[in-house]
């Protein structure tokens, strides 16, 4: 499998392929990064950095869109999720870090039971529902990879990156049949504290104070 050198993005962010990302640069470092993506047309990785640094799997991103540019240099970015790929060696000769990456795509799995199917597209709906996630962009149902387009809706970060170092479709859907009808719970639970407590008194200033 042949390496390639990439320039690498760590956020407290996982980028799913198919999937957007805005992006505010405003770093030195970053802007020579971003400056030199878009001369040479090229491709960045976005990786999860956390407090014991950046993970080993991440994906691509491409610039769909400069949306604004500031006299200072920063810039408002769209970037779309590509390709993923395994970090195997970090280089650090330029301002911004890169690494060697192997790319990386799923395997053969056995077809989704449609009961699973099911049961994440269920959950997902109503989850959407109950956030109001309006700016999320509805899922291409005949996506191979449908269930990245779903798991924008998961916050879960350390989740997340389970999903995108998971190399079966298959997998990748029962984790969300897994996950989303007890989110889902959780979120109901939620909306159901929030819709009484304004009716319980608590919160109020007491009579003659």
């Amino acid at each position: 499998m042949q390496e390639e050198l990439l320039p690498l993005f760590p956020l407290q962010v996982v980028l799913f392929p198919r999937t957007a990302l805005p992006l505010h640069i405003f770093e030195e470092r970053y802007k020579q990064m971003i400056g030199e993506v878009l001369r040479g047309k090229s491709e960045f990785g976005v990786v999860q950095a956390g407090e014991k640094g950046i993970v080993n799997t991440g994906c691509t991103a491409t610039i769909e869109k400069i949306l604004k540019k500031y006299p200072d240099g920063r810039m408002d970015l769209l970037t779309v999720g590509r390709r993923r790929f395994e970090i195997i060696l970090l280089n650090d000769e330029k301002p911004y870090l890169r690494g060697a990456v192997e790319f990386f795509d799923d395997e053969a799995s056995e077809p989704i039971p449609p009961e699973v199917r099911k049961r994440v597209l269920e959950a997902y709906n109503d989850i959407r529902t109950l956030e109001k996630a309006d700016e999320v962009q509805d899922p291409q149902m005949a996506d191979p990879q449908l269930s990245f387009q779903l798991a924008q809706l998961v916050p879960d970060l350390d989740f997340r990156q389970v999903l995108l170092a998971t190399r079966s479709e298959s997998d990748r859907m029962r984790r969300l049949a897994e996950f989303f009808p007890a989110y889902r719970t959780r979120r109901q639970q939620i909306q159901h504290v929030r819709s009484v407590a304004p009716k319980n008194g608590h919160g109020k200033r007491p009579p003659g104070v």
